[in-house]
């Protein structure tokens, strides 16, 4: 992973939870539990979350596979994933946490039944490495399921872009006091092949026997879903 993005992400580190959701509106609570009732986990599932952030995806896949189940959240970031233990801990939740790339996952092959990316896919340096490599540690008929921006249009489109590219650089960057972090946070979501075209990518893999997109907020966001052949 760049230095660069990982420095970005150490910065902002402290103050992601509260920025990201003063920006989403809170919104992106209600995406990732849409993404874990799309993903088909199960009680008993085990789940790698991948680029977990401060853990949000991770608690919620944990709280649908129960005690039974297993949840390990990982990041590239050592600093990003620090209140991650604490959090899922207040829940009342045990949820392991480790700093692993998504690009060169240190787990053995067709170990977990599902594996998960929230907004970090876009991040890595070669999504096809990180989708074939989150693929390789899923069982057969498993599912790698990523949540990620995309580029609404129609009547969204003008005031989603307005939003992004002026107002959420702005706050962002005065809430954090980092306004480039907050820059590049947009204008990579902007530049993310999103719908068919990261289908399309998800199909050069190799590695599903299928996939699908489901649009979220009118195309602000996009979960997709592969099963693993």
């Amino acid at each position: 992973m760049s230095e660069k993005v990982r420095s970005m992400f150490a910065d902002i580190a402290s103050d992601y939870d509260r920025i990201n959701s003063i920006l989403s509106f809170g919104v992106h609570h209600a995406w990732r539990k849409k993404t874990v009732a799309e993903s088909g986990a199960i009680e008993g599932d085990h789940v790698l979350d991948c680029a977990t952030g401060t853990g949000d995806l991770a608690i919620e896949f944990k709280k649908k596979v129960g005690s039974k189940g297993y949840v390990l959240g990982t990041d590239f970031c050592a600093p990003m994933i620090e209140p991650a233990p604490g959090k899922a801990k207040e829940e009342g939740l045990e949820i392991d946490f480790e700093v692993a790339d998504a690009m060169n996952l240190p787990y053995e092959d067709n170990k977990f039944d599902i594996a998960s990316i929230s907004f970090g896919i876009r991040n890595v340096d070669d999504p096809l490495v990180a989708l074939k490599d989150m693929a390789r540690v899923v069982k057969p008929g498993g599912r790698v399921v990523v949540l990620e921006f995309g580029q609404p249009k129609g009547l969204m489109k003008l005031p989603y872009e307005m939003y992004s590219q002026h107002i959420m650089p702005a706050i962002g960057g005065w809430l954090s006091g980092n306004r480039e972090a907050y820059t590049y946070l947009p204008r990579t979501s902007a530049e993310f092949p999103a719908g068919d075209r990261f289908l399309a990518i998800m199909d050069k893999s190799g590695s599903f026997e299928s996939s699908r997109a489901v649009k979220l907020t009118g195309g602000i966001a996009y979960i997709y879903v592969g099963v693993v052949q």
